[in-house]
């Protein structure tokens, strides 16, 4: 699975969510479009959470969305950005306040097993290592908890990165993880029945300046690592604006494409430690042990099971070396 160590600034993108604020619900089209077709997505999954937190709220738009839809349950925004909360915030009313938690998505302010649904809206691509977001998700969910998420794929501002490749050899555009790495990071934090799949979407400017003034007013970082040093040069900008011209539309709009992934998987209350020599991942055998004929994937393939049945009885803390390194999520769809 690639992954990268670059991780971006924390607080350089507190920084930049504080300054967008204001501006994010009229420049974020996207995350509110692909947002409600999440929720659309719920309607096909059995759950009635008690606590649900919305990572990565923002101005707290879905938040208020999920609170109406599981009008039972705690439903609590969570941001790092305080002018992103105080935002948020202001949708409660004195009747009903809405809850929030100022805290970073990569080490959750939250218990174990404490939350029934994670619910998570654009806000992955933020974090580089897929594996330890995702482990730090199993560890506040309650076992049979759901966790949801949307985050952007490879094909993401392909138009921009290929033509900021035209104007130097720096890198200007993040990458993005690929499904199929995603649908792998899930399984190796132990999830049960993920499920990972894609659309695409195009947005429409006039000119390249109204992507980069979007992206900005989103709170966007879109640069991580391989910058050339100082301010964007006139002459660098003029010639990524020139190679973008090549794909204005017979409309005379300028295509942004967006590849949106749609994931979701069940917590399993296995929290796997990575091991300290690097060698793998570690799990307890504690968990199989009553599970019955093994834990196998939705669609019972049996490439993906591990068998408990014959196990001897273990001692508290008795463990499993890379018990199951070739399991891969059956469930994946392209």
């Amino acid at each position: 699975m690639r992954e990268s160590s670059d991780e971006p600034d924390p607080h350089a993108l507190e920084r930049a969510f504080d300054r967008a604020a204001a501006t994010y619900d009229r420049a974020a089209v996207l995350q509110r479009e692909i947002g409600r077709r999440m929720l659309q997505r719920m309607e096909f999954i059995r759950l009635a959470p008690e606590r649900v937190v919305d990572l990565g709220a923002g101005t707290g738009e879905r938040t208020v969305d999920l609170r109406r839809r599981f009008r039972k349950a705690r439903v609590i925004a969570l941001d790092r950005s305080r002018g992103m909360l105080q935002r948020a915030r202001s949708r409660g009313s004195w009747l009903r306040s809405l809850p929030v938690i100022r805290g970073d998505v990569r080490s959750l302010p939250l218990a174990d097993r404490s939350v029934d649904l994670l619910f998570a809206n654009a806000v992955f691509h933020l974090c580089r290592d897929l594996s330890a977001l995702f482990r730090e998700c199993q560890r506040v969910l309650r076992p049979g908890g759901l966790l949801m998420f949307t985050t952007f794929g490879p094909d993401t501002l392909r138009e921009l990165r290929e033509s900021w490749t035209a104007a130097d050899d720096h890198r200007h555009v993040n990458d993005f993880v690929d499904m199929h790495d995603i649908g792998d990071a899930l399984v190796s934090a132990w999830f049960g029945d993920p499920v990972v799949d894609v659309e695409h979407f195009r947005l429409t400017y006039a000119t390249p300046v109204d992507v980069m003034r979007d992206l900005k007013a989103m709170g966007e970082q879109t640069i991580q690592g391989g910058r050339a040093p100082g301010l964007t040069g006139r002459g660098r900008w003029q010639r990524m604006a020139s190679a973008y011209e090549r794909y204005r539309d017979p409309k005379g709009r300028l295509p942004a494409t967006c590849e949106v992934i749609y994931g979701h998987a069940r917590a399993t209350g296995v929290v796997p430690q990575k091991r300290a020599d690097g060698g793998g991942t570690d799990f307890y055998l504690d968990f199989f042990v009553g599970q019955g004929p093994g834990v196998q994937s939705d669609d019972g393939c049996g490439r993906c099971s591990v068998d408990a049945r014959n196990q001897a009885p273990q001692s508290p803390g008795s463990r499993i070396f890379n018990g199951c390194v070739e399991l891969r999520p059956c469930s994946v769809t392209a």
